[in-house]
């Protein structure tokens, strides 16, 4: 009798647990079969989860239409593992730094990402700087990354080619699981830059002098920077707008009657002073509060784009400890182009970033 009664309550505990244990299997497969994938077309190799999604589309992104792609491997458990592949913004570094063409990249993603993961309405993405990450020669940075329950980290790299954000996230810490996926991202090293002003250099030194050497400005100082082009899968990039007269133009002659900026084209306007800029943002994102004191004023000096994005940003005042946090919020600030006489200009001012200690 008692050993049918102890039948009877094992056979019951395993007809319960059955399906538990077959979940439980089920995610555990996701993960433990693995693969190690270099998409056509893409400069990257990772090692991630076998079979995940991939997607093709087309994301606008203010006046530029990019082109992206996206790795993703998802789990009911709650991972969530990505590659996000950017292009459409040409790599010149005679129009406008690195710098400013990976902070358009990562501003894009920011819109981008979280929809794929979360798709509720309400899924915003608190993304903070963490430090610069240079990869093989390439420009890289490392983020937190905040998207509902989910936390994580994002590597960023930019390619002359590509933008790639490499994305762990997940609804509870797991290192191993972080680290194994992050590590096996590869590229390759970059090339040295092509060689400038080849063709002057095969010149006879008398014509030498009659050709206008605009490039010699790259190897002397950082070129300006200019409103960012799309470009297509190709590399097709739209024309520059033809810079604009100078109305001293008539004054600056040499003795030969010829203009002394001749020689100099593209030159830009310099940045028109716009004041205080936090009721002129069309985004304005809060700073990550750390975890000292947080209560202050902290004022950034910003230097906006043609195109409305933040290039520079450097704190001038407020608490040290506070910098930090109002720099990278900052940076992620984003205006509707200014406009003078009818053609689109930098802009410098200050952002006010008022930390108040929460009860």
């Amino acid at each position: 009798m008692h050993f049918r009664r102890l039948f009877f309550t094992l056979l019951t505990l395993l007809l319960i647990g059955a399906p538990l244990s077959a979940q439980k299997l089920k995610n555990a497969g996701t993960w433990t079969e693995w693969e190690t994938i270099t998409p056509e077309g893409e400069e990257f190799t990772i090692t991630m989860p076998k079979n995940p999604t991939t997607e093709a589309a087309k994301f606008p992104y203010h006046k530029m239409e990019l082109n992206t792609r996206l790795y993703l491997a998802t789990s009911t458990a709650g991972p969530v593992l990505a590659v996000a592949s950017f292009s459409g913004i040409k790599s010149n570094p005679a129009q406008y730094t690195e710098f400013a063409r990976f902070n358009s990249y990562i501003d894009a993603f920011k819109d981008f990402f979280p929809p794929k993961v979360r798709t509720k309405d309400t899924a915003i993405a608190k993304l903070t700087l963490v430090s610069s990450r240079p990869f093989h020669g390439h420009t890289g940075r490392s983020y937190k990354l905040a998207i509902g329950e989910l936390n994580g980290v994002v590597h960023a790299f930019v390619t002359r080619r590509r933008f790639y954000a490499v994305v762990s996230l997940n609804t509870k810490k797991d290192d191993a699981l972080e680290e194994k996926f992050l590590s096996s991202f590869v590229l390759p090293e970059r090339e040295a830059d092509p060689p400038k002003n080849t063709a002057a250099n095969n010149q006879q030194p008398d014509q030498q002098q009659q050709q206008p050497q605009p490039e010699e400005t790259i190897d002397n100082k950082p070129p300006d920077r200019t409103q960012l082009k799309a470009q297509g899968e190709q590399g097709r990039t739209e024309e520059s707008p033809p810079a604009p007269a100078d109305p001293n133009a008539a004054n600056n002659t040499t003795a030969g009657n010829q203009p002394q900026n001749q020689n100099q084209p593209n030159q830009r306007k310099p940045p028109v002073s716009g004041g205080m800029l936090n009721s002129k943002a069309i985004y304005l994102p809060m700073p990550e509060v750390p975890a000292a004191e947080a209560t202050g004023v902290v004022l950034v000096q910003v230097l906006v784009d043609e195109a409305g994005s933040v290039v520079e940003a450097r704190a001038i005042s407020g608490p040290a400890h506070l910098h930090a946090a109002a720099v990278n919020a900052a940076r992620l600030a984003k205006f509707s182009p200014t406009l003078l006489m009818g053609e689109p200009v930098r802009v410098t001012g200050t952002l006010s970033y008022n930390f108040v200690r929460s009860n």
